[in-house]
């Protein structure tokens, strides 16, 4: 764990503060996001629940959502996510890596994945490469991404 950075802890905490936030009635497995600019800044998500369960949010498409709405997609460098109770770490699911990766291909640089649980210390790094080979993105459409900055 003495590869993780202050930054990177910082980023959990952000993460599991925004825990607390969650919309998680149902599951009861509130999740937090934290997503850091290139310019510092973080911008935090939390999963938001529905009574029809399909319409669920996850904590890293709302973070995300909420940076590109800022125009800022092109700034993402890193994402941390936290979940559940305990010391289990928490993974982002398939449809956010997919999400994550479509940030990533906007931003043009690997974007770094902080894995943390909800209580304790332990943190993973992640790349996409490895949370989502094979992703499929803007380029498999002949598309180039769109950079808003």
């Amino acid at each position: 764990m003495s590869d993780i950075s202050q930054d990177a802890r910082a980023l959990v905490a952000a993460a599991r503060a925004a825990m607390a936030h969650a919309h998680a009635p149902y599951s009861r497995f509130a999740v937090g996001a934290a997503v850091r600019l290139a310019d510092g800044a973080i911008v935090t998500g939390s999963n938001f629940e529905n009574a029809s369960y399909g319409l669920s949010l996850c904590a890293e498409t709302v973070a995300l959502a909420s940076v590109s709405s800022l125009g800022r997609l092109a700034d993402v460098t890193a994402i941390a996510v936290v979940g559940g109770t305990g010391d289990m770490i928490v993974t982002p699911c398939g449809r956010c890596r997919q999400v994550m990766t479509e940030a990533e291909q906007v931003a043009g640089r690997a974007i770094a994945i902080y894995c943390g649980a909800a209580q304790g210390d332990a943190i993973v790094r992640h790349s996409l490469a490895h949370l989502l080979p094979h992703a499929f993105g803007p380029a498999d459409l002949g598309l180039h991404p769109v950079r808003k900055s």
